[in-house]
């Protein structure tokens, strides 16, 4: 089970007098995840270390911090909790004691964690697009019946024949929902499925 953050999560933590403040909220991709990161950055803290994770594509930055002692345990939280789609954020107040590289690893990893941990979730479901053409004979039924398997609507265009339907819908459900579609229209109607990204 993969899960993400809902809403926006928060933790503070004090080690040896450094003030370690985490943020991590859910994204839908790269540019989201910039676009955080540069909003929940502080300027005058220390550093801003952070992570996110979008399916099969991450990033990293130590922002100042010896390599590999921030963003790599940040991003380590996050997969350790099966966490995707998220972005976290760990800013640091330096409290004049260095911790070392193994310390820095331990805070930021711990940061992460911690928040993560008391994190709102969310379960992710992968889901995939289905373009499909419905007659107006058969509309209602099948409008009536895309909830059971929890089918979103992502556009509906009417014309001369029926409607030109794009949905969205758990990739677990595609091969049953593809059958009683193709039942429904006698095979008549061709279904086109897209590739999307977790919702």
């Amino acid at each position: 089970m993969t899960w993400t953050v809902d809403g926006l999560a928060e933790h503070e933590s004090v080690i040896k007098h450094s003030v370690f403040r985490t943020y991590a909220r859910s994204v839908g991709d790269e540019d989201g995840a910039m676009a955080f990161v540069t909003d929940i950055s502080v300027p005058e803290a220390t550093h801003n270390c952070w992570a996110f994770k979008i399916g099969p594509r991450f990033r990293i930055s130590d922002d100042g911090e010896p390599s590999g002692t921030a963003g790599r345990p940040i991003l380590s939280a996050i997969e350790g909790q099966d966490f995707d789609h998220v972005v976290v954020v760990v800013t640091r107040w330096f409290g004049g004691i260095k911790l070392g590289a193994g310390g820095l690893v331990r805070a930021y990893g711990g940061a992460a964690s911690a928040c993560l941990r008391e994190a709102a979730r969310i379960e992710l479901i992968e889901r995939i697009g289905l373009k499909f053409h419905c007659p107006f004979s058969l509309y209602a039924e099948i409008e009536a019946k895309l909830p059971h398997w929890q089918v979103e609507v992502r556009s509906c265009n009417f014309d001369a024949e029926g409607a030109a339907l794009h949905l969205s819908l758990p990739l677990v459900h595609r091969e049953e929902l593809a059958s009683w579609l193709r039942d429904m229209t006698r095979g008549q109607k061709q279904l086109q499925f897209l590739d999307e990204d977790r919702n």
